[in-house]
This record gives C-alpha cells, structure tokens and sequence, in this order.
C-alpha cells in the first residue's frame, strides 16, 4: 500500500474515532444504557486498531525517532487514560465529563502535532 492510502485510511480511522469518543463519553456522563451494547463496545477497539496499525506502519515509512512522533505516541498513551476516566472509570458524571473534555483537548493536540509535524502543536 502506497504512503498516501495508509495515511488517508488513519486520518480517516482518527476523526471517526473521536466522533465515537464523544458520543460514548456523552451516553456515560448521562448514564445511558446504549454503552452496554455489543457494538458499541466492540466497534471502538476495531477503529482504534486501525488507527494505531495505520500510524505504526506510517511511523515506520517516515522514520519513528522523530520528536513530533514521539510527542503523539506520548499523548495518546494520556489520551487513552484519560478516556478510560471519561468512558467508565470515572465515579461521577461531572469527573467524566471532565475526563471526556481534557481527553478531547488531547485528541486536538495530537491533531495539531501532525499537522505541524512539531510538538509544539497548534503553537509552532
């Protein structure tokens, strides 16, 4: 597969990852039954899959040392703990919340990292 496809298939995989994010994070802050269901709990783990297969494999194309790499791999390792709190590890709806705004505001970071191709993000 060509450069242009994997990275198209991740930026894909990446924005229907976060729009599953939110969605999921609404439905726990309000206590929705809709996190119980078989897809909604399988679906996230097949898109994150492409999504982290995706970068690897762009990663390895590009040449993984570079610090603006190593900035994402760092701050999805916080988004995914963060989204845990947001998801289902957070005792109250408003700690979820929150869970769910700081992750968002990772996930945009990140974004902003691979745009600039700088760890400063949306800042460089």
């Amino acid at each position: 597969m060509s450069y242009f496809v994997i990275k198209h298939l991740h930026v894909t995989s990446a924005a229907i990852s976060i729009v599953f994010f939110l969605l999921r994070s609404y439905w726990s802050v309000i206590g929705s039954g809709l996190l119980q269901r078989r897809v909604v709990k399988v679906l996230p783990h097949i898109i994150d899959t492409v999504l982290l297969v995706c970068g690897v494999i762009l990663a390895i194309m590009i040449g993984p040392w570079q610090s603006w790499i190593m900035a994402k791999i760092v701050a999805l390792l916080l988004y995914i703990g963060v989204g845990m709190v947001a998801i289902r590890r957070g005792r109250t709806p408003g700690s979820r919340a929150l869970a769910a705004l700081i992750a968002t505001a990772i996930f945009f970071y990140i974004v902003g990292v691979a745009l600039a191709h700088n760890p400063m993000s949306w800042l460089a």
